[in-house]
């Protein structure tokens, strides 16, 4: 199957276009994928600078050699031109830079390029073979292209992509210009002797930054909506809203990424909602559906993003045992046990960052040792794993082994109605009957009622929080996903969305940037509340 070729492009410069290429890139070749990307912004470049990491020495050569040697009838296969990054991920990223930046002549020669005149020269055909050679040789083929209304825009935005994704500012500049950009190319497509569908054009909300002014925000997010609804017409699902849609396809300012050329995407592996790999990683499972799916984006982000993927997961890990270090002893010979049985086990003690972001999803299985209560950290680790673990085509589990001190019935409801281990000397045994499959003990069905009860009391819970703007759109996000997941009587989803709500409104330590619940939020929150109380009394009657 031919690949598909997707041009990043911004009306305006400072949005973050090369950012969210390179990020996506990499994460589209984490899922098995195989990618080129193309710095077709000659004046500008700024790819090499992201890739700078994966990059044994910069790039000596790229597209303004190509162009180069078709003006001397000297062009060579456009495989000549490309330079390999160095990652560690099951598919590829490979680079065609700008040109070697490091030569003294190369503004002049960028300068010097005459456009029209290599299009008389039939530079249009030469490029349509370069095409043909990338997609047969790549998944995706990612283009940065120049902002503005250049020539070298409309190379990149009507005669190469299948798709365009539009990057904006919530600036009324910023989003007309695009929209602009998206007619403009729309039209020069029509007149182009090439067989091209119906361009489609994926908007992108970046550099959105909703913590502190959150009334203000929400206008903007309405105005961005308002503007961009068109561009939503030729590929979203008709029972999805552009609203909702948006929403999924904004990226957040996050100021600790802000500063110089950097990739979120491989420090953030198993990012939680409120950072920006996690929304760059919507945003690559967009790029790697083609578009298609939007209805289960809408209805399980999680299930979209899962199902992205390349490849089947093949885990280093048969099971990673999390333990406070209240129990870190009696938990590492649980490790120890497990090897010696030839269960492939690791440990992570609460609060390890590090470890976490490495080793999370690298496990089949999750075992929370369980001293008392659960705390803060085990609530994000459980979150995080049952969200990888929801669409996953694996029997993947969660195993609670509980002290003599914890008491089964205060523990959180996604934990509550699982079945518990007690830590003692058969623990390792049981552990390694349930991994292994020796007469393991089948997993056992949540109960219904109690699944929506536990979902009603953590929402009611939610009214009461104090967060940060950033956690209230998470919070938002959750409760629609749950009144989704309420309408179709999805318990398993519901079980996953209750422990995101409880890890999001989990006490912390306040400060002057959490406030109440908002009015569009609490809403919502009522809302749901009605609908889980319906769902409960039909069960009841049954």
């Amino acid at each position: 199957m031919a690949g598909t070729v997707v041009t990043f492009y911004s009306f305006k410069g400072g949005v973050g276009r090369s950012f969210a290429l390179s990020n996506i890139a990499i994460l589209l070749a984490r899922w098995g994928y195989r990618v080129l990307t193309i710095d077709w912004d000659l004046e500008a470049p700024g790819l090499p600078a992201y890739f700078k990491p994966l990059l044994k020495s910069p790039p000596t050569t790229g597209i303004i050699d190509l162009v180069d040697d078709f003006a001397a009838s000297a062009q060579q296969p456009s495989s000549a031109y490309i330079t390999e990054l160095e990652l560690d991920e099951p598919g590829t990223v490979h680079l065609l830079a700008a040109g070697g930046q490091h030569e003294d002549d190369y503004a002049r020669r960028v300068q010097s390029i005459d456009w029209a005149a290599l299009y008389a020269q039939g530079f249009a055909d030469a490029l349509e073979l370069c095409r043909a050679e990338w997609t047969e040789a790549y998944d995706f083929v990612l283009i940065d292209s120049r902002t503005g209304f250049a020539d070298i825009a409309s190379i990149c935005t009507a005669h190469l992509p299948d798709h365009l994704v539009v990057l904006f500012t919530a600036n009324d500049q910023s989003v007309g210009g695009a929209l602009d950009v998206v007619r403009r190319a729309d039209k020069a497509r029509d007149r182009m002797p090439y067989d091209r569908p119906q361009l489609t054009a994926l908007p992108v909300l970046s550099r959105f930054d909703s913590r502190v002014e959150y009334e203000r925000a929400e206008s903007w997010y309405r105005t961005c909506t308002e503007l961009t609804t068109p561009l939503f017409g030729n590929w979203l699902v008709h029972n999805v809203s552009p609203s909702l849609m948006l929403r999924h396809l904004t990226l957040p300012y996050v100021s600790y990424w802000s500063f110089g050329e950097q990739l979120p995407v491989l420090a953030e592996r198993v990012p939680s909602a409120n950072q920006i790999a996690y929304a760059l990683e919507t945003i690559a499972a967009v790029v790697a559906h083609k578009l298609d799916r939007s209805d289960l984006l809408a209805d399980n982000r999680d299930a979209f993003v899962t199902a992205a993927r390349g490849q089947p997961r093949d885990f280093a890990v048969d099971i990673l045992v999390s333990t406070p270090r209240s129990t870190l002893g009696p938990a590492t010979a649980l490790v120890r046990d497990l090897r010696a049985l030839g269960v492939r086990a690791e440990s992570s003690l609460s609060g390890d960052v590090d470890f976490l972001a490495h080793a999370q999803d690298a496990a089949r299985h999750l075992c929370l040792v369980i001293d008392g209560q659960v705390s803060r950290w085990q609530t994000a680790e459980a979150e995080w794993f049952l969200r990888r673990t929801l669409a996953a085509d694996t029997d993947r589990r969660l195993f609670p082994v509980l002290t003599s001190a914890t008491d089964p019935r205060v523990l959180p409801g996604f934990l509550r109605n699982l079945r518990h281990l007690e830590l003692g000397p058969l623990v390792a045994s049981n552990l390694h009957a349930e991994v292994v499959g020796d007469n393991p003990v089948p997993a056992p069905r949540a109960d219904p009622a109690q699944v929506y009860t536990d979902a009603s009391a953590t929402a009611e819970r939610s009214r009461t929080a104090l967060l940060t703007y950033t956690g209230w759109h998470v919070v938002e996000r959750t409760v629609r996903a749950m009144a989704n997941a309420t309408r179709d009587g999805d318990v398993k989803r519901m079980r996953v969305l209750v422990a995101e709500l409880e890890a999001v409104i989990a006490p912390a330590v306040q400060d002057n940037g959490r406030v109440a619940i908002p009015g569009n939020v609490a809403d919502l929150v009522t809302a749901l509340l009605s609908r889980l109380g319906w769902r409960i009394r039909e069960m009841s009657n049954r």
